[in-house]
């Protein structure tokens, strides 16, 4: 009988807690949702703490992917000059700016994944790395001083886990790498591949190139869409 009194307190909680957050978010633009950092430790209800860790990283996100929609459509109206063109080629590791090879490095990443993965990587925004560093991706970087080492790291290892000036500017980094990197040449295909035949680009399609994303690749991408199918992620994919 107590327990069953606690556990109807407890959900009573986090039920006041969800309706003080939407209401917090109806009042307050998207935008300035996101330009403080929560403290995601603090947060005891684990529902509570994903809808914050969801609100913190979406308006980001949706901007990130507005930004390549605009940039496509500039690709696909010709807007864009010889040199501009050059620049995008070298910075997606293209050898000939076509406008074709363009589109299909150039696009939109489902929220649904991004937060998953986010959500898999930083342990829901409570990493030492996410907090301290805003990487929210476990994305690595190799050249001495570009980030921290970490304490586990192997003696003949030379990799550091990237550090970030914001939430920004990982995910923009974190959106380059899964653009260009030939580890993701396959998810790259399958969202042309939707592209082309007209339907939806979903996080849990998507998840399924991610399988030189960590190790063992399998039941990384499984961990992904597991995430993405608990938590109805992809019920942002379409608010995109």
């Amino acid at each position: 009988m107590v327990n069953k009194y606690r556990n109807t307190l407890r959900n009573l909680k986090s039920l006041f807690l969800l309706l003080a957050l939407f209401t917090v978010s109806s009042l307050v633009s998207s935008a300035s949702l996101s330009s403080f950092k929560p403290s995601f430790d603090s947060i005891e209800s684990t529902v509570v703490r994903k809808e914050v860790f969801f609100n913190y990283l979406l308006p980001a996100i949706h901007k990130k992917n507005a930004e390549i929609v605009e940039l496509r459509s500039a690709i696909s109206n010709d807007e864009l000059s010889e040199n501009q063109l050059n620049d995008l080629a070298k910075k997606y590791r293209i050898d000939t700016p076509s406008k074709e090879e363009l589109l299909e490095v150039i696009d939109i990443l489902p929220p649904s994944l991004v937060l998953a993965q986010a959500a898999n990587e930083s342990d829901w925004g409570r990493s030492r790395f996410a907090k301290d560093f805003n990487n929210y991706f476990g994305i690595w970087c190799f050249s001495k001083g570009c980030g921290v080492i970490p304490k586990e790291r192997d003696e003949d290892a030379i990799h550091e886990v990237a550090s970030f000036n914001s939430l920004e500017d990982c995910i923009d980094y974190y959106v380059l790498n899964i653009n260009r990197s030939y580890a993701y040449e396959d998810l790259r295909l399958m969202r042309k591949n939707q592209r082309e035949n007209l339907k939806p680009i979903t996080g849990i399609l998507l998840a399924e190139g991610l399988g030189n994303y960590a190790f063992p690749g399998e039941e990384y991408i499984e961990s992904i869409k597991s995430l993405i199918n608990f938590n109805q992620l992809e019920r942002y994919d379409f608010l995109n």
